[in-house]
C-alpha cells in the first residue's frame, strides 16, 4: 500500500515569510547607530581631504575691505535659482567673512584637517601606550600595583588642566597638542585593559598556556590582546571625540594650536568678540564641530551594541 502526501498549504496570513534584505541594508537595519555616525564621520574625512576643490579659497588671505559680510540668507539662494532675484548679496562668501575679510567658510572647511587630525592621532597614540601599560600591569602581578597608582595619579587630574599645564611648557602647535591631549587620555584606556586582562588570564586557556610553558609575551599576543580589542575600538571613538573638544577648548583659550592656523576652536575664539553682533562667525564652526563629536559618538555607540553579546541586537 502506497501512501501519497500533500504539501502543506501556504498560509500567508499566519506564517508571515520574512521580507529578505541585501547585505547592506540588513547590516543599516540592524546596526543604525554605526551607519549614521559612519557616514557622518566619512563625510567629514571627504571634507577635510577635498576642501580645496569645494569652492574654497586661501584661508589666511585677509581683504580688509570685505571685512564682516553676512552670509546670504537661504530664501535669497532660493530666489535667485527660481529666476526672481537677481545674484545674492555677499554670494562669493557662503559663510560669511570675519573681522579681516577672511571667508569663513574656508576656514571651517580647512579646520576640519586640523580637528579629525588630532582626534585621530590622539586616539591612536593613547590607544597604543594605554594597550601596551595595560597589557603588562594587568598580567604582570609585581607591576600592577606600581603602575596603577601613577595612572591613579593622572586620572585625579582633568583632562583638560593637564593639557593646558603641558601646553604651558612648550611652544603652541598641533604636533604638541597630540602629545598633550594623549598624556592626559592614554590612563583611562591603561585603566580599561588592565581591566579585561585581570578577567582574561583567569581564563582556562590561558592557564593551560601557562601550565605548558609558553612564554609570557606569546600569551599576551595571541591569547590577551585579541580578546582586549572590541572593548579598545569602542574606547577609542570615545577618546577621539573627547580629544577634538579639548583641542577646540585650547584653542580657545589660546593654549591651542597657533592662531595662524585656521582651527575651529581658533575661528570661535576670533569671533566670540563679535558674537552678539555677527554670531555666524561662531555658528558655523560649533555647528561642524558639533555634528563630528556626534558622529563619532553614534559610531562608539553602535560599535559597543554590535560587539558586545549582551548588548547586541537580536533580530
Amino acid at each position: 500500500m502506497s501512501a501519497t502526501f500533500s504539501a502543506a498549504p501556504d498560509l500567508p496570513g499566519i506564517l508571515p515569510v520574512p521580507k529578505e534584505r541585501g547585505r547592506i541594508g540588513g547590516f543599516i537595519y540592524r546596526h543604525p547607530a554605526i551607519a549614521i555616525g559612519g557616514a557622518l564621520v566619512l563625510l567629514m574625512i571627504l571634507i577635510a581631504i577635498f576642501a580645496p576643490y569645494l569652492g574654497t579659497r586661501d584661508p589666511t588671505s585677509l581683504a580688509p575691505a570685505k571685512r564682516t559680510r553676512e552670509p546670504p540668507m537661504p530664501l535669497d539662494w532660493l530666489n535667485y535659482w527660481l529666476g526672481l532675484d537677481g545674484r545674492p548679496r555677499n554670494a562669493d562668501y557662503w559663510f560669511g567673512s570675519d573681522m579681516l575679510g577672511r571667508d569663513v567658510y574656508s576656514r571651517v572647511l580647512y579646520g576640519s584637517r586640523v580637528s579629525l587630525m588630532v582626534g585621530f592621532s590622539v586616539a591612536f597614540c593613547a590607544s597604543i601606550v594605554g594597550t601596551t601599560i595595560g597589557l603588562c600591569a594587568g598580567f604582570i602581578r609585581g607591576l600592577d600595583a606600581v603602575v596603577m597608582r601613577v595612572m591613579d595619579g593622572l586620572m585625579s587630574i582633568p583632562p583638560i588642566l593637564l593639557a593646558i599645564a603641558l601646553m604651558a611648557l612648550t611652544r603652541a602647535s598641533v604636533q604638541n597638542v597630540i602629545v598633550a591631549i594623549s598624556i592626559a587620555e592614554f590612563p583611562r584606556v591603561c585603566r580599561l585593559v588592565r581591566g579585561v586582562v585581570l578577567s582574561l588570564r583567569e581564563q582556562p586557556y590561558v592557564e593551560a598556556a601557562i601550565a605548558s610553558g609558553t612564554r609570557v609575551p606569546v600569551i599576551i599576543w595571541k591569547h590577551i590582546l585579541p580578546n582586549t580589542l572590541a572593548p579598545l575600538m569602542v574606547q577609542a571613538t570615545f577618546i577621539c571625540a573627547s580629544a577634538m573638544i579639548t583641542e577646540a577648548t585650547l584653542s580657545f583659550i589660546g593654549a591651542g594650536t597657533p592662531p595662524i592656523i585656521p582651527s575651529w576652536g581658533n575661528i570661535m575664539a576670533e569671533g566670540r568678540a563679535l558674537w552678539q553682533v555677527k554670531p555666524y562667525i561662531v555658528f558655523f564652526p560649533a555647528i561642524f564641530l558639533s555634528i563630528t563629536v556626534l558622529s563619532v559618538n553614534l559610531l562608539g555607540d553602535g560599535l559597543r551594541d554590535a560587539l558586545d553579546p549582551r548588548l547586541a541586537k537580536r533580530l
